[in-house]
This record gives C-alpha cells, structure tokens and sequence, in this order.
C-alpha cells in the first residue's frame, strides 16, 4: 500500500524551497525517514503532524487533504470566513472579541 500523503509532504516542501534535508532538520527526524513519506512507503505518525504542518507551512487538513463540507454554511458566514482570512492582522482581535482566543 503507497500512502498519499507522500505527494503532497513533497509538493509543500518544493513549494516552500526546501530539500529533504532541510524539513527533516526542521521536524528533527532523519532525512530517510522523510524520504520514506515522500514515496509512500509509510506515513508521518499523529505526533508529528503539528511540527510538520507548521515547517511547511500548511494547515493539516491541506497536508490531509481534508475538504470540510461547507453546504451548510450560509452566505453571510462563507463571507464572513472570507473576510477573516483575508485580514490576518485583525485575526487576534476578532478572536478575542469572540472569546475563542488560544
């Protein structure tokens, strides 16, 4: 069984301008084990996955390939969610304002 994650592990890791190397250095595992992931011979453990999300840069439903269904969501909140994620400076304020700060 190839694992599908591989392909994007490296599409975001090219994208991003790094070698093997570099990512695995970054995630503090061996460029093997990387390199494992990229072709699908095994698959980054749920421990790993924050270090790896944030060295590349990606939300873990990207890397996933998660698509969260949204039929449910109405106008008013698809712009509202645009607008939010459009204005990443004003993000911490509207978190604060709506209590769901970290």
């Amino acid at each position: 069984m190839r694992y599908e994650i591989g392909a994007r592990i490296r599409q975001y890791r090219e994208l991003r301008g790094l070698s093997q190397k570099e990512l695995a250095e970054r995630i503090n595992i061996s460029n093997n084990r990387l390199s494992n992931w990229e072709q699908g011979i095994n698959r980054p453990n749920a421990d790993i996955l924050a270090s790896l999300c944030k060295a590349l840069e990606v939300s873990p439903s990207e890397l996933l390939n998660i698509h969260l269904d949204t039929d449910n969501l109405t106008d008013q909140e698809r712009r509202l969610i645009t607008a939010y994620r459009s204005k990443p400076d004003l993000q911490k304020s509207v978190d604060i304002l709506l209590g769901i700060e970290d």
